[in-house]
């Protein structure tokens, strides 16, 4: 299968005394280049959560959002601990019994008191094997993601593809007779300008010139080029990089046979041939 570069994904779940929310979303990049944000509570989950994400994606700027809402204060405001509540009052009494100026604590204060809603501590370990599980829901929804976009992209390849194949199909049995008659003018105007030549001499410079200007060969192997692209998408994987490099070669062949053709079918051709070579160049660069 094909993917994409461009995906986007997000998981949340509720975990002991929270809930956990991941984000992923990735933009084209010549490389793998992948960014965190993650919560304080799960920082040492990082190198897991990259070699994770390393072995799915091969290329792309991926950004990778992890945050982590505690809930033990918002569930439990009704039930607070009473024995912390009493050692807080202690505390004051004892503290404003030394320095009668010390203001108390207020009320606001107890409220954020770390405990004073219960055990609201946070296990680290069962906090990051709930994220890196939730990481690979949210890779398997990434990756569907991808690969949705990826199939759409390998479309609208395999159209221009198979535009690119109607027009060598149409200019190919055009060219021998376009290429004879030019021939056959460029001989007649050497005779009128060269009336001493031999027409015999003067048939030979110009077999040597049609040699020259002979596009079969460029026909041949933008049709070569053409197989191995299908080729490529058919096969799937990471196939971006193959695949611009096979834009380079359909162009240079474009090109060249741009420069060799003295028939207005074929210089047309050419250009029709560039234009939708250039359509699927910038499709492949959003390819994995």
């Amino acid at each position: 299968m094909i993917y994409s570069m461009t995906g986007y994904a997000a998981r949340t779940c509720t975990v002991k005394g929270g809930a956990l929310h991941i984000e992923l979303k990735s933009v084209n990049s010549r490389y793998l280049d992948c960014q965190f944000r993650v919560c304080d509570e799960l920082r040492m989950s990082e190198p897991a959560l990259r070699e994770l994400i390393n072995a799915h994606i091969s290329r792309g700027k991926v950004e990778c959002r992890v945050n982590y809402v505690s809930t033990v204060g918002n569930n439990a405001q009704s039930s607070l601990n009473g024995d912390l509540l009493e050692r807080l009052r202690a505390f004051d009494a004892q503290v404003r019994s030394v320095m009668p100026l010390a203001v108390p604590l207020a009320v606001n204060d107890v409220l954020h008191w770390p405990g004073i809603f219960g055990d609201d501590s946070v296990d680290g370990d069962a906090l990051s094997s709930a994220c890196l599980a939730l990481a690979g829901e949210a890779l398997g929804d990434f990756t569907a993601s991808r690969a949705r976009e990826g199939a759409k992209l390998t479309g609208v390849i395999l159209e221009r593809i198979a535009c690119m194949r109607v027009l060598l199909r149409d200019v190919g049995p055009r060219i021998p007779a376009a290429q004879a008659a030019f021939n056959e003018k460029l001989r007649q105007r050497l005779l009128d300008a060269v009336d001493s030549a031999a027409d015999e001499r003067i048939r030979q410079e110009v077999a040597v010139f049609a040699a020259r200007i002979d596009v079969a060969e460029e026909l041949a192997r933008l049709a070569t080029h053409l197989d191995e692209v299908e080729r490529v998408l058919t096969t799937g994987g990471a196939s971006g990089k193959r695949l611009d490099f096979l834009m380079q070669e359909l162009n240079r062949e474009a090109n060249t046979l741009a420069s060799k053709s003295l028939v207005a079918e074929v210089s047309q051709t050419a250009i029709e041939l560039k234009l939708l070579i250039e359509q699927m160049r910038e499709q492949v660069q959003n390819l994995e």
